[in-house]
């Protein structure tokens, strides 16, 4: 299987200087877990929705929230994101992309071609793709 036909190609991306608020809105709208980080066309880094909570403040729209509590959402993308992210390309075999996911302790893999982002792979994609062959190959009886 090439990742090609794994990936999604659907990507959320946003500049270096994008808020953290900004980010929470995304993530809290959309059924992704990771936003891509993108200046003048080439990916710059990675943020996972987990970066994004570590980073901010647990007494968020609680009563309990401070004037420090909230500056957190002024924080900036390029401030959180992990800055050297791991790629594949669209031709790569899923093999590649196993060795990649277990060597490297990440959840996403940024498809690249030519720089330009062309997807995103996470393990669900793999899983997901093992799962509807196995089904294919081995229907459920009726």
């Amino acid at each position: 299987m090439i990742i090609e036909k794994l990936m999604t190609r659907r990507v959320v991306s946003v500049s270096m200087d994008e808020k953290l608020s900004r980010l929470r809105e995304i993530f809290e709208s959309t059924r992704f877990h990771h936003i891509l980080v993108v200046e003048r066309g080439r990916l710059k880094g990675v943020i996972s929705d987990r970066d994004l909570l570590k980073t901010l403040s647990p007494y968020l729209d609680t009563a309990a929230e401070t004037a420090h509590d909230a500056a957190t959402l002024n924080h900036r993308a390029h401030q959180i994101m992990s800055r050297t992210p791991i790629t594949i390309g669209p031709e790569a075999d899923v093999h590649d992309a196993i060795s990649l996911f277990n060597a490297h302790t990440i959840s996403c893999l940024p498809v690249v071609r030519d720089d330009e982002v062309v997807g995103i792979l996470t393990w669900r994609d793999i899983l997901k793709a093992l799962e509807a062959r196995r089904q294919k190959m081995h229907p459920p009886a009726p």
